[in-house]
C-alpha cells in the first residue's frame, strides 16, 4: 500500500513539474512578446540610450587606457565625442545634396528604367491592369450609398525630412549621454559590483561586463576599418568605372554595410538602378553593381572573417533573424544595432550557465573539434 502511494506521490510531482515548466514556457512567450510591444512604442525614448551605451562600450577602453597616463576621462571623453559628432555631421553634410538631387531626379530616373527594363514591366503592367479592372468591377457592384474614405499619406519629401529631423534629435541626445557615460569612467561598473552581496557575483558580474566591453568595442571597432576599406575600394573602382558621385558611393557602402545581408543588397540594388539610369550601354550599366557585388563578397567572405576571427561566433542564421526583427521593430535604426545587441547576448549567455541552451544556439556553426553525437566522438 505504502509503494503505491508513493508512486502516486511521484506520479503528482512529475505532473506538477510539467505543469510548472509548460507555464514557464507560456510566462516567456508572453514575456517576450510584451518586451517587443514595449521596445515598438518605446523607440524615441529607448533608442538614445542604447547608441550611447553602444558608443560608450566602443569608447570606454580608449579612456580606460589614457587614464592610466594621468588624462583625465572627462577630456578624453570630450575629445572623442566632438570627432564622432564631427564625423557624422560631416557624412551628413556630404550625403546630403546628392540624397537630394536623387529625390528630384526619381521621375527620370524611373523612366529610364522602365524603358530599359520594358519586357519586364509589360508582364508587370499587364497583372496591374488585370488588379486594376477587378477593383473597378468590385467598386461598382458596391453600395453607391457607402461614403469612401481615402486617407493621404505623406509625401517622400515630407517623410524623408521628418526621418532626418528625428534621427538628428537622437543622434543628438546619444552623444550626450554618450558623453556623460565616458566622462563618468569606472563608476558604473564600481556600482554594479557593490549591488551584488556574494564575492562569487561580484566577479561574474564584473567578468560579464567586461566581456561585453571588449566584444562590442573590438567588433564596432574592426567592422568600422573593415567598413571604411569597403568604402574606399567601392568609390574607387565606381570612379574608374565612370559613375557618376563615386566618393558619394564610397560613403554610402560604408554605412550601408554595417547592416549584415541587407545593406550589401540595398547598396546593389541601388548603385544598378542608377547606373541603367547613367550609362547608355547596358553592358557599361551593369559594371558598376557587378563590381560592389564583388566587393562585398570578398569583404564577407575573406576580409571580415579573417579580420573578426572566433572574436565573433555567431551563426548566420541567428544573426539573420535579428537584423530582420529589429528591423521590423525600429526599422534602420534596429537593423543597426542588431548584431551589437546580439554580441551582448552571446556574452551574457557564455557566463551564465541557465543560459548556456541559448548561447549554444547563437554560436558560430564550426564544429571542429568539438564533439558531434551522430559519430559519437570528437571530430
Amino acid at each position: 500500500m505504502s509503494r503505491q502511494s508513493e508512486a502516486e506521490k511521484d506520479a503528482q510531482r512529475e505532473a506538477i513539474g510539467k505543469n510548472i515548466a509548460a507555464i514557464r514556457r507560456y510566462v516567456a512567450v508572453v514575456a517576450f512578446i510584451s518586451a517587443g510591444m514595449a521596445l515598438y512604442f518605446a523607440k524615441q525614448m529607448v533608442l538614445p540610450f542604447l547608441l550611447a551605451i553602444l558608443l560608450a562600450l566602443t569608447l570606454s577602453p580608449v579612456t580606460r587606457a589614457l587614464a592610466k597616463y594621468r588624462i583625465p576621462p572627462v577630456a578624453t571623453a570630450l575629445v572623442l565625442i566632438s570627432a564622432v559628432a564631427l564625423a557624422v555631421a560631416s557624412g551628413a553634410l556630404m550625403l546630403s545634396g546628392p540624397v537630394s538631387e536623387w529625390i528630384e531626379d526619381a521621375p527620370r530616373i524611373r523612366s529610364e528604367l522602365e524603358s530599359r527594363l520594358s519586357s519586364v514591366t509589360e508582364s508587370i503592367r499587364s497583372v496591374k491592369d488585370a488588379s486594376q479592372q477587378v477593383e473597378e468591377i468590385a467598386e461598382t457592384a458596391s453600395d453607391p450609398d457607402v461614403v469612401k474614405v481615402a486617407i493621404e499619406q505623406p509625401g517622400i519629401v515630407t517623410s524623408t525630412v521628418l526621418d532626418i529631423a528625428s534621427f538628428a534629435t537622437t543622434s543628438v541626445v546619444a552623444l550626450i549621454l554618450a558623453l556623460f557615460l565616458l566622462a563618468s569612467g569606472d563608476m558604473f561598473y564600481v556600482k554594479l559590483v557593490e549591488a551584488f552581496p556574494r564575492f562569487g557575483d561580484k566577479k561574474r558580474a564584473l567578468k560579464i561586463a567586461y566581456g561585453i566591453e571588449q566584444s562590442i568595442s573590438n567588433y564596432l571597432l574592426s567592422i568600422t576599418l573593415i567598413n571604411a576599406g569597403l568604402g574606399l575600394t567601392v568609390g574607387t573602382g565606381l570612379w574608374l568605372i565612370g559613375m557618376p558621385q563615386a566618393p558619394v558611393w564610397g560613403t554610402l557602402a560604408f554605412l550601408l554595410n554595417f547592416l549584415p545581408y541587407i545593406g550589401s543588397a540595398a547598396g546593389i540594388a541601388l548603385c544598378g538602378a542608377v547606373a541603367l539610369a547613367s550609362f547608355e550601354s547596358l553592358g557599361h550599366a551593369l559594371l558598376a553593381p557587378l563590381f560592389y557585388f564583388l566587393a562585398t563578397s570578398v569583404e564577407g567572405q575573406f576580409v571580415t572573417p579573417v579580420i573578426l576571427g572566433r572574436r565573433l561566433e555567431l551563426n548566420a542564421v541567428s544573426v539573420f533573424s535579428t537584423v530582420v526583427f529589429w528591423a521590423w521593430i525600429w526599422g534602420f535604426a534596429g537593423a543597426l544595432t542588431a548584431v551589437p545587441f546580439l554580441v551582448c547576448l552571446k556574452v551574457t549567455c557564455d557566463h551564465l550557465p541557465g543560459l548556456s541552451v541559448l548561447g549554444s544556439f547563437l554560436g558560430s556553426s564550426n564544429i571542429r573539434g568539438r564533439y558531434d553525437p551522430l559519430r559519437n566522438e570528437e571530430t
